[in-house]
Parts: structure tokens; sequence; C-alpha cells
């Protein structure tokens, strides 16, 4: 069992706009029952239990910006619930997808968010 019962360290993405990812990123994870863990000039990041997520710009990321289509993260997956989805919302996602169980949202910098909002039952396909 990794330290602290929980698989993830952390988990860090680089932004091209730090202020408009803390904008983005901030309420739907407060709304997930994370706290602000660190903040410095070029990122910030918020934390449940023994894991956190940094969004970081920094000044060695090469120009480019992300697409989720190619090699790299593709989406990060997280239990919720709707009332996180509702807050992703206010916080300008938008929504690619909505299984009923999971609802896949869109910041503007392109990052996609999976929100598990209910667990699948026995021959479910996975998200």
């Amino acid at each position: 069992m990794p330290a602290g019962g929980s698989l993830f360290h952390h988990v860090e993405l680089w932004v091209d706009d730090l202020e408009l990812a803390r904008a983005q990123w901030g309420p739907v994870l407060l709304a997930l029952g994370c706290e602000p863990f660190q903040d410095w000039p070029a990122g910030c990041s918020w934390r449940l239990g023994a894991s956190y997520l940094v969004v970081e710009q920094s000044p060695a990321l090469l120009p480019g910006g992300h697409d989720r289509l190619r090699a790299g993260l593709n989406h990060l997956a997280l239990h919720g619930s709707r009332a996180a989805v509702a807050a992703a919302l206010a916080a300008g996602w938008t929504i690619r997808t909505d299984t009923g169980e999971a609802v896949h949202l869109i910041d503007a910098q392109g990052f996609e968010l999976e929100v598990v909002c209910g667990v699948a039952g026995p021959g479910s396909p996975s998200a």
C-alpha cells in the first residue's frame, strides 16, 4: 500500500495561463473537498488527503499549448459530484460529454477533467 493510502502523491499540470487555470480549477477542486495547499509566483496547488494537484506556468514550458489528443495526458478522472460539475460550469468549463455516471469537462486551455459522479455496476463500460 502506498504511503498515506493514496496511489498518487501529486499530479502536476503545466499551463500557458496560470491565472486562468487558477480561476477554473480552483472552484472545482474546492467543490471536491480539496483545500489550497501551496502558492508561489509560478504556480499553486490543492490537496485532498495525501494527494495534491499542482497547476504551474513554468518558465521551462515549451510553446505550443496542451492538446489532449496528442501524446501525454488525455484526461484526469476524479471521484466527484454534480455540485463539482456545477462549480466547473460556473467557472467557465464546457461539457464534452455526460454519460449520467460521469461528466467530461474541458477547460479554456484544453485540459479535460472527468468527474465520476456514480459507480459503474458489473458489466458497465469504463470511462
